[in-house]
């Protein structure tokens, strides 16, 4: 004889309730998930063919054109033709039109300035990050949330309910993971790019920066 524990009937059905309830949230969260992957791999599609792509070779050139350059307005021609994305140019800018300040504070500012251009890096990586660990687990969710009522189903002899269920159980998990990979590769491919730009950012204001001290 199985003995029940008084008030579990309430808690079980509670949790059931809960449960059930998610269902659909989480169906809605895969369907946004799914476009979102397929608008983020379209972007990073875009973002390769507009990349500026600056090879070793020039940025040692442009490092030697900075520190042998003669007055500040040749080295805002050197900025300004570089091949550069503008916001690299407007950082290494700012540290040029900062003669004002001394060569410890001009350092400081450089590199809060290269701080703000790493935390907005920051913050695109974010959304694919969250997309790549979340997508799987809502996938998950969305497999064992159907299958509580698709084997009861089943109990009672409803075979079709129980193939219904298999059906969203499986629909979601393949939208779950899917999105979950296009997130962790767009992600692997931009950090990649970022943490090289951050690099070469880095690089040309130390020269520059090592020029104003002269």
């Amino acid at each position: 004889m199985v003995t029940t524990i008084p008030g579990s009937e309430i808690l079980t059905s509670g949790l059931n309730m809960i449960a059930q309830s998610l269902q659909i949230p989480v169906i809605i969260f895969l369907v946004i998930f799914a476009f979102f992957a397929i608008l983020t791999l379209g972007s990073l599609v875009s973002e390769y063919t507009s990349r500026k792509k600056v090879t070793p070779d020039a940025l040692e050139k442009l490092i030697y054109a900075i520190s042998k350059a003669g007055s500040s307005e040749e080295l805002m021609n050197i900025i300004k033709n570089a091949k550069l994305y503008d916001n690299q140019k407007v950082i290494l800018v700012k540290i040029l039109r900062a003669d004002s300040l001394t060569s410890e504070t001009r350092e400081t500012l450089a590199r809060k300035l290269i701080e703000f251009e790493e935390t907005k890096l920051g913050k695109t990586l974010e959304r694919t990050d969250i997309v790549t660990r979340i997508g799987p687990t809502l996938g998950l969710m969305g497999t064992l949330i159907p299958m509580g009522p698709g084997l009861a189903a089943l109990g009672a002899g409803d075979v079709n309910t129980l193939a219904n269920a298999i059906i969203v159980a499986f629909d979601t998990t393949v939208v779950g993971i899917g999105a979950g990979a296009v997130g962790y590769f767009v992600s692997k491919i931009r950090r990649r790019w970022y943490e090289e730009d951050l690099s070469n950012l880095d690089a040309l204001a130390d020269a520059l920066l090592d020029k104003l001290k002269q």
